[in-house]
């Protein structure tokens, strides 16, 4: 799909799931209970050990049911080994605009990291697809609700702080998607293999992000 497509997939959805691990055997399986609790958005992190093998492995398994990118982007070198290792988007927790511009190279979806209006619009101005803005906790809804005064035309997507008590507030003050870890799945769960808890968990997620847009 081309990057436009992808870009309406993640609007669409709404949620990007996060996924660390502290090994990477059991990622397929917890990507694939996400998917079949509604959540087709899925990215590996670059600290997970043995990142790119567990990226492919989850594409082996789930194809392009699910859209599957790469968190924790820092250089264009890491961006490119993602790209090679089948991710269809990148997300980083800074801003490098080299990395920008290789996504626009390969036509990759590409969501910077930026935390000051200064580097949410310099990530804007560079053309990325999604700002993603982190770490939100820090800050919660209302800087989000701020941001899109100055700025309505950039889509902003909150990482960090989102869970199901927080994601109604984030939503009413204008992320376009959210970026959600270890409130949707939780290390413990992972640790365990429970795969149903994940399941569900995606499903109230699903179910929460409905009620907040009003669906």
């Amino acid at each position: 799909m081309s990057c436009h497509e992808d870009l309406d997939r993640v609007l669409k959805t709404g949620i990007v799931a996060i996924l660390r691990a502290p090994t990477s055997d059991q990622l397929a399986g917890v990507a694939r209970a996400l998917f079949e609790g509604g959540i087709d958005v899925i990215e590996v992190t670059f600290t997970v050990p043995n990142s790119l093998e567990s990226l492919a492995a989850v594409k082996m398994d789930l194809g392009s049911r699910v859209l599957l990118g790469m968190g924790t982007v820092l250089d264009p070198e890491s961006a490119r080994a993602a790209l090679l290792a089948g991710a269809e988007f990148l997300v980083s927790p800074s801003l490098n605009l080299d990395v920008i511009r290789l996504c626009h190279r390969y036509d990759k979806l590409m969501m910077p990291g930026a935390f000051t209006p200064t580097e949410i619009l310099t990530a804007w101005e560079a053309g990325a697809d999604i700002v993603k803005v982190f770490p939100s906790d820090c800050v919660g809804p209302g800087y989000v609700k701020a941001l899109k005064g100055p700025f309505p035309q950039i889509r902003l997507m909150p990482t960090g702080g989102v869970n199901l008590e927080t994601l109604p507030a984030f939503i009413k003050a204008g992320a376009c998607a959210l970026g959600v870890g270890g409130s949707l799945a939780d290390i413990q769960a992972i640790r365990e293999g429970n795969f149903a808890k994940l399941r569900d968990s995606a499903g109230q997620y699903v179910q929460a992000l409905k009620a907040a847009r009003g669906e």
